[in-house]
């Protein structure tokens, strides 16, 4: 079984920042990879960032430049860096780990990102 924690979320002005944590714990490796989604109300879940277990990072377009994600293993656990945040980055995001060896997914219980105008 695996369990992620995420914390960080917060209600923060437009062109702020925040920095949301996720801890992982259970039956995990260093090569799984791990990730941040969100859904905004009334929309999908989508793919903010990602990382893998050697380190090769992927964005979504919408948060090139501004947001960073980055892991450290020796903690289990994940960050998002978001810096230049907007109100359309507002959302709940989740935390996701997809464990390498049977390719299952993991999900967090969410947090809230609010950014104001």
């Amino acid at each position: 079984q695996v369990q992620l924690v995420e914390s960080g979320g917060d209600l923060v002005q437009a062109g702020g920042s925040l920095r949301l944590s996720c801890a992982a714990s259970g039956n995990i490796f260093g090569m799984d990879a791990m990730g941040w989604y969100r859904q905004a109300p009334e929309k999908q879940r989508e793919l903010v960032a990602r990382i893998t277990g050697g380190g090769s990072t992927n964005y979504a377009d919408s948060v090139k430049g501004r947001f960073t994600i980055s892991r450290d293993n020796a903690k289990n656990t994940v960050y998002l860096q978001m810096n230049s945040l907007k109100p359309e980055d507002t959302a709940v995001y989740y935390c996701n780990l997809n464990r390498w060896v049977d390719g299952r997914d993991y999900w967090g219980q969410g947090t809230q990102v609010t950014v104001s105008s």
